[in-house]
């Protein structure tokens, strides 16, 4: 089976809590990268990550899932320091050191995936995009733009990095806060008629516990998210991303002919990785004996 490459930031997630301060291996595409190894589907993580004691944590701990690490050596390891707040809610302070050397998709790569800070943040933004725009026919691209207005800002400067991505991109997943700040003039039906009007034949906007909004070029529903215990919300959206990207791929339907059962389907797998999730401390994502026997991917070759 060939793998699927993950192209953005790893990073050591510093986590303050009231009982103390952790560190965890973290950053959305890493954790995206995890997340697709752990349901079965190989992965490929481009990344920089610094020769130091963090670097080498990242290292074990996507490895230790079976995903493959191809990193551009930088000074130091970026962190993204996160506050819990009473409510399980996340709030982060970022250092990062964000350039990648080129990036080659070989033939049969069935999807790339980019987005967060690595799809936005100079010198590396660029050679996402190459890499994007270079990539074979046939090759999927998913993009979650997972904003961060701390390190990045100007929205028009963050649409206009965007914009190119979005025309390329198949499947893009936002959540309902990224959409707010992206397109605050839009409701969440209008954030999805952009999204396919862009080129994406596949597009979600995660609702936080009140589930999703998932609609293809032919159909479009609302689905609730599974009633959990929240401990945080670190890698929720990272875990959704992973899942609804395992049951696309898993699919013998094409994205442009999803129906309303199809968009259940890859919803429901979406949302049980993102429960399972949230249901423990950190981005965590599941395997996939940990889901639902009803709503696991069956791996295609």
């Amino acid at each position: 089976m060939s793998s699927v490459i993950v192209i953005g930031e790893a990073l050591v997630d510093v986590v303050d809590r009231p009982e103390g301060r952790s560190e965890h291996p973290g950053g959305s595409p890493m954790n995206v990268a995890v997340g697709l190894a752990r349901l079965g589907r190989p992965a490929r993580l481009v990344c920089a990550l610094g020769d130091d004691d963090r670097g080498a944590a990242v290292r074990a701990h996507v490895e230790a899932s079976g995903v493959r690490v191809d990193a551009t050596a930088v000074p130091r390891t970026s962190t993204a320091v996160a506050t819990i707040a009473a409510d399980g809610g996340a709030s982060y302070d970022f250092d990062l050191d964000w350039r990648i050397d080129p990036v080659d998709v070989p033939e049969g790569t069935p999807l790339v995936h980019v987005g967060s800070i690595g799809a936005v943040l100079q010198p590396g933004a660029a050679t996402v995009l190459d890499a994007v725009r270079a990539r074979p026919a046939g090759t999927l691209l998913s993009l979650d733009p997972n904003v961060r207005p701390s390190i990045t800002p100007d929205r028009d400067a963050v649409l206009a990095t965007l914009e190119p991505l979005l025309a390329e991109a198949d499947v893009v997943k936002c959540s309902d806060e990224d959409a707010a700040w992206l397109w605050p003039d839009r409701d969440v039906d209008a954030v999805l008629d952009g999204l396919l009007a862009a080129g994406a034949t596949l597009a979600a906007v995660t609702l936080g516990g009140s589930g999703c909004a998932i609609a293809s070029r032919g159909a479009r529903r609302r689905i609730a998210a599974p009633a959990v215990t929240v401990a945080d919300t670190i890698g929720a959206g990272d875990s959704f991303m992973a899942g609804l990207l395992a049951a696309v791929l898993a699919t013998e339907t094409a994205p442009t002919a999803l129906d309303e059962d199809d968009l259940g389907r890859l919803a429901a797998l979406a949302l049980a990785c993102a429960a399972v999730t949230v249901s423990r401390p950190g981005a965590d994502p599941p395997t996939t004996d940990e889901l639902p026997a009803e709503v696991r991917p069956v791996a295609t070759p």
